[in-house]
């Protein structure tokens, strides 16, 4: 009797061990919920989604060794450079939504519109208040910059940002823009070279010159109905010879697919 109350005893602990795993497993996930809502990503812009094999080798291989996150615990910045269409935005959010999975606030933000929320903050004397808010998020991705030519009260905004993440917290960048060309975003050469210091000196730069992924998807789909145009005539020819034209009987006659009428 002794043994099988002990036995009882286990058994109810090792139940009331799951039970309480499973609640902590099921608080992780909501909280994961929350963060990925709250970090604005594109769901659809997933790592199972993305192409790996477009990638060069060595940003294939960088990617991998950002997934594990210890870039953002070094305060490093993910800076991502290639033409327009060459998914740049969707690897960074890719890489992003594994680093929430794991754990981490993120939070994604075209340029322009993280531009007009500091000035907004700038104009109602919040812009500290903005900044701590900001900082509460481990990893900051700016999406586009320079791909809308902003003014220069809007670029010191974006500036005293950069600044202010500078080894704090990681920022992850897509732009169009090689930094020969970043003097047309900040608008002055002092100005401009302290923002590409600050963002290169603890960095991971992907080189993405590949092409334009919407511009290969686009003629993919237009091949496609190319192909399927060219299939359904042959299939309502092939379908009742009663139906075809006198051309293509004799076309039919002349390739002994079909017998002349004696």
């Amino acid at each position: 009797m002794a043994q099988r109350a002990v036995q009882e005893t286990l058994s109810y602990e090792q139940y009331l061990g799951e039970l309480a795993e499973l609640e902590c497993h099921a608080r992780r996930m909501n909280r994961i919920e929350r963060w990925l809502r709250d970090s604005d990503l594109p769901v659809d812009k997933s790592l199972a989604r993305f192409n790996m094999k477009r990638l060069p080798a060595k940003a294939a291989r960088q990617v991998h060794a950002l997934l594990d996150g210890a870039f953002v615990d070094a305060r490093e910045n993910v800076l991502a450079f290639g033409r327009s269409g060459s998914g740049k935005t969707h690897l960074l959010c890719a890489i992003a939504q594994e680093l929430v999975r794991a754990g981490r606030k993120v939070l994604f933000s075209p340029c322009s519109l993280l531009v007009q929320d500091l000035l907004i903050a700038k104009r109602d004397l919040k812009l500290a208040r903005c900044l701590n808010r900001l900082s509460k998020f481990e990893v900051l991705i700016i999406d586009d910059i320079g791909y809308v030519q902003q003014n220069r009260e809007e670029m010191e905004v974006l500036f005293t940002l950069l600044a202010e993440r500078y080894e704090r917290g990681s920022v992850m960048i897509t732009s169009n823009l090689p930094f020969s060309k970043w003097e047309s975003i900040f608008k002055d050469p002092m100005t401009t070279a302290a923002a590409i210091d600050r963002l290169v000196h603890h960095s991971v730069i992907l080189e993405l010159n590949l092409p334009s992924y919407r511009l290969e998807e686009a003629e993919r789909e237009q091949k496609a109905k190319q192909d399927q145009c060219v299939a359904e005539p042959s299939q309502t020819e092939g379908s009742d010879p009663r139906n075809d034209s006198p051309r293509s009987v004799q076309k039919k006659q002349n390739r002994g697919e079909i017998r002349p009428e004696l």
